[in-house]
């Protein structure tokens, strides 16, 4: 045997065991089909124990600014300085020197739950993020707010302040309910905002996975001019079309007394969206009802036939905003329609309102509701038996009757908001709305059966150290997808806990979950907006160019949140007084409760560091200078 001569015993062995390892059942390629067995069987179990998916929508919260200093989150303090992008920025002072600014932190004692608007348009939130060779540098913030009020001068005060302001964070002493769910549950910190823009883009994002990238591509001439006028994608917050002062259809939608005159007016959207697909083999159907079918339905002919050959069952699903119909403040003094209706509705947050396939279908548009009409459904467990999706935003008032916590006359009367935008919203009132619904859920048999996303539709312009993927840029040479971080927390009794997870996505991702919970074929993958997909790549040179719900790369479905012991029965879900807020703490603000980092034992990243707040900083310039 002269091949033993040569080669070692052990070795003759090794190599002939395998050899005959190559012939067993566990081969090689065998084993590679273990993860998807395993990931299969996780969908499964998930979709057994999920049947109802809450989302609640909040506004213009950058992830930094609210979660820059949770332990284990990439953070503000994460990295050294050095590698933090953007963490030093450039200021210029009133008297026209050139100065830096770094992240400081604000709390109680500046009444932080109350700050004005920073400007979070399309043209500034793409400058503030500030691609260079297709790399956001995140070093432009400052700056750029800044600028937007010095008019090429130097700056005023307030020009100053509000520069200062998108470098301002917040953390559990303000906003302790919020840091509450992401220490028990789950705090994704990679989620970004698909589109680089203002609110409308995120509330479209939310039930499309996109804007209209897919109606630009079959319609070139509905394509926005300049840096985000009016047209396709929606990188900006016009009004819908329905319901405007252009909306002469018979029975029109509800719009917020003071919008006209003075919001412009939006294309009618005709992509496809998750309300459609939500149809399932009803979709011709219920899209025969439409009053308008030519202009709303010809863009997604070929998704409805797709989604009636399909057969599936129609997913229940509601959009609940408050305002959009009769709530409890429209008695009050506050200002309303001729019919007393809508004081508290923000138009332009509506997504599905954009779509003329719901707006103008007797059908579909009785799935949009008023925000009092949540808490109603869900006390008197009128929610469909068959689960559903079930979105939920707040509004210019809240329905809580909460005031802010500052005495300041002009916080008492202008934040009394509470979906969480900045200008008019008190952050602490809008917690208190999230933590209503989740203990609502929580008390309702619907708890059981649930998962509860909690999520901001964009980043209010307001820094992020973390530069978000640039996947497509827009008719004005400006980057489009991604913006910056925005928060998500996912609530369940099949989550995970005390989970910081690290995958990346957008609110794409959102509807990715959905998605998958209802076995729906993804947008992306719907004949008409592949059709959209490859034109965009055509035309524009676009790879991702439409819903990315499915096919774009590095957009997470969330399921990763969830627990696998507790989806195969190895561990018991997780009961409802775990995800429940005491009602006698959530109904006063943290500055009467008391709580804080202190009740929640949370040591944050930033603990022990020097806070460089500037001496002249005023977290609301416009709204209150004589604080100067």
């Amino acid at each position: 045997m002269p091949f033993l001569k040569t080669v070692s015993w052990t070795l003759f062995l090794t190599l002939v065991l395998s050899a005959c390892a190559s012939s067993l059942p566990h081969s090689k390629d065998q084993a590679d089909l273990k993860p998807q067995q395993e990931t299969e069987r996780t969908l499964a179990l998930l979709r057994q124990h999920v049947r109802y998916v809450f989302v609640l929508y909040q506004e213009n919260r950058s992830f930094d600014s609210y979660f820059g200093t949770f332990p284990g989150a990439d953070g503000l303090f994460s990295k050294p300085t050095q590698q933090t992008p953007g963490f030093r920025q450039t200021i210029i002072n009133t008297d026209g020197s050139a100065s830096t600014i770094e992240p400081f932190r604000i709390g109680p004692q500046e009444y932080a739950s109350d700050t004005d608007d920073v400007d979070h348009s399309h043209a500034l939130l793409a400058e503030k993020m500030d691609v260079q060779n297709g790399h956001a540098q995140m070093d432009r913030f400052a700056l750029t707010e800044e600028k937007k009020y010095a008019h090429g001068r130097k700056p005023t005060l307030l020009a100053k302040q509000f520069g200062e302001l998108t470098m301002a964070y917040v953390d559990g002493d303000t906003i302790p309910f919020l840091w509450y769910y992401a220490q028990r549950f789950v705090l994704f910190d990679h989620i970004f905002q698909t589109m680089v823009g203002p609110s409308t883009p995120g509330n479209l994002s939310i039930i499309a996975a996109q804007s209209g990238q897919t109606q630009a591509a079959l319609h070139p001439d509905q394509a926005y001019k300049g840096n985000g006028g009016q047209g396709e994608p929606v990188v900006n917050d016009d009004d819908p079309f329905w319901g405007s002062p252009q909306d002469t259809s018979p029975s029109k939608m509800p719009v917020n007394p003071h919008d006209f005159p003075g919001y412009p007016v939006q294309l009618n959207q005709t992509y496809a969206t998750l309300p459609l697909s939500f149809s399932g083999g009803q979709a011709q159907k219920i899209t025969s009802l439409d009053q308008d079918p030519a202009l709303d339905l010809s863009d997604v002919a070929d998704d409805i036939a797709y989604l009636t050959q399909q057969h599936n069952s129609a997913v229940p699903w509601a959009w609940f905003e408050e305002g959009y119909d009769q709530e409890p403040t429209d008695a009050g003094t506050d200002p309303t329609d001729a019919a007393g209706l809508h004081a508290s509705y923000i138009t332009h947050h509506n997504g599905p309102q954009y779509f003329g396939y719901i707006a103008n279908n007797p059908q579909l548009r009785a799935h949009l509701l008023g925000l009092d009409d949540f808490f109603k459904s869900v006390q008197n467990e009128a929610l469909s038996p068959q689960g559903g999706v079930y979105y939920i935003k707040g509004g210019y008032r809240n329905i809580a009757g909460l005031k802010p916590a500052d005495p300041d006359p002009a916080v008492q009367k202008n934040f009394l908001g509470d979906d969480d935008h900045p200008g008019y919203s008190d952050a602490q009132i809008s917690e208190a709305l999230v933590a209503r619904a989740v203990n609502a859920i929580a008390h309702s048999p619907y708890w059981g059966q649930c998962a509860i996303i909690i999520t901001w539709d964009d980043s209010e312009g307001d820094y992020d150290h973390v530069p978000p993927p640039v996947r497509s840029v827009g008719p004005d040479g400006a980057v489009l997808t991604d913006g910056p971080r925005v928060p998500l927390l996912l609530i369940s009794p099949y989550a995970r806990t005390q989970t910081v997870d690290h995958d990346s996505g957008d609110q794409g991702s959102v509807v990715q979950f959905v998605d998958t919970v209802f076995n729906l074929t993804p947008l992306a993958e719907l004949p008409d907006e592949q059709k959209g997909r490859k034109l965009g790549k055509e035309e524009f040179h676009q790879a991702d160019w439409g819903p990315d719900d499915a096919l774009t790369p590095g957009v997470c479905d969330l399921v990763s949140a969830f627990d696998p012991d507790r989806l195969e029965g190895k561990l018991a879900p997780l009961a409802p007084s775990y995800a429940i807020i005491p009602e006698n703490v959530v109904n006063v603000l943290p500055q009467v409760s008391g709580w804080g980092l202190k009740t929640l034992g949370i040591v944050p990243t930033d603990f022990g560091r020097k806070n460089p707040l500037p001496p002249d900083f005023n977290p609301r310039p416009k709204t209150d200078p004589s604080r100067s």
